[in-house]
């Protein structure tokens, strides 16, 4: 129990990151009704496009303080026009087609950007070091990193300008009609094509927020990084409610805390001696995803969008 409160800390970071990458996923399936399964590679090269500004464009010794927004605005840069790239060459000429064509297409862009980063990318087929944020801070029995706290900020400030943008702003409005009736919203004079790109370009830009925390957090990166990040950020969008992007976050930080717990204490458990640990945290992760699923499938939060099928 002395370790509970660390355990916690731990755990709502990591769930903070998962909502950054959810977010993403469930803004475009709430307005096109798609699972844009490539998104993780899009936090993918976010990484990358940090990496770049930090290595390769800033100067040597260059101070964290400016170093760190403007690895933000590189990656973001690379995010966003990856993400609206993909919208507008690989799954807009599907837009009428069954819905396994754009899945399919999204798994296809996924490896191709895998592939992309691995090959063509000066020493990506390893990890790649990443500058940290290294310095610790002692709150009570908690201890938490500076990119912790860079971590848990942008994820406040992301999400509190979503929801301000969403509820208060013309094109917020016009994002939910969109999503609620697409072809209604277009006949009352609504651009659906820019309100769509839009909706790509914030998960891109969210996703390299969470993208360049991970690197700040971990001191490294790799090609393969979005897989798993990406595939557990779907996992907190459905399960706090696909299409809500309250629910994304919320479902981020339920995951990111049951998975820490359980690596840390389910070995305790007589007769689980074997199933704790780092090596399990994942099943775990899936685990609470099929409860979740078979208790209430609408998510935590239930699903915001109307169903058009």
């Amino acid at each position: 129990m002395n370790t509970l409160p660390q355990q916690l800390a731990n755990g709502l970071l990591l769930g903070s990151m998962y909502g950054l990458i959810a977010i993403g996923y469930t803004m475009v399936y709430g307005i096109v009704q798609l699972i844009n399964f490539a998104h993780g590679e899009i936090f993918m090269t976010g990484a990358f496009g940090a990496f770049t500004v930090y290595f390769y464009i800033l100067p040597d010794g260059v101070s964290m303080a400016v170093a760190v927004p403007l690895m933000l605005v590189g990656g973001g840069i690379v995010a966003i026009l990856i993400a609206v790239g993909a919208e507008r060459f690989a799954y807009r000429p599907l837009r009428g087609a069954p819905r396994l064509a754009p899945l399919i297409t999204a798994i296809g862009l996924s490896l191709a950007l895998q592939e992309v980063i691995r090959n063509f990318y000066p020493g990506a087929d390893r990890a790649v070091a990443f500058p940290g944020l290294d310095a610790t801070h002692e709150i009570g029995s908690v201890t938490i990193k500076d990119a912790d706290i860079f971590l848990i900020v942008a994820a406040i400030l992301c999400m509190s300008a979503l929801a301000f943008f969403v509820r208060k702003s013309r094109t917020g409005r016009a994002m939910q009609a969109t999503a609620q009736d697409p072809d209604t919203a277009q006949l009352m004079g609504i651009d659906t094509n820019r309100i769509i790109v839009i909706a790509f370009a914030i998960g891109g830009f969210f996703a390299a927020v969470a993208a360049v925390a991970y690197g700040l957090k971990y001191g490294n990166i790799d090609y393969r990084m979005g897989f798993l990040m990406g595939l557990k950020a779907f996992t907190a969008a459905v399960l706090g409610g696909i299409g809500n992007i309250y629910g994304a976050m919320l479902g981020g930080l339920v995951l990111g805390v049951a998975e820490t717990l359980a690596s840390a204490y389910i070995d305790g458990i007589p007769g689980m001696d074997k199933l704790g640990g780092q090596s399990w945290a994942n099943v775990w992760a899936f685990a609470l995803l099929i409860i979740v699923l078979l208790v209430r499938p609408q998510g935590l939060l239930g699903e915001r969008v109307a169903d058009r099928a």
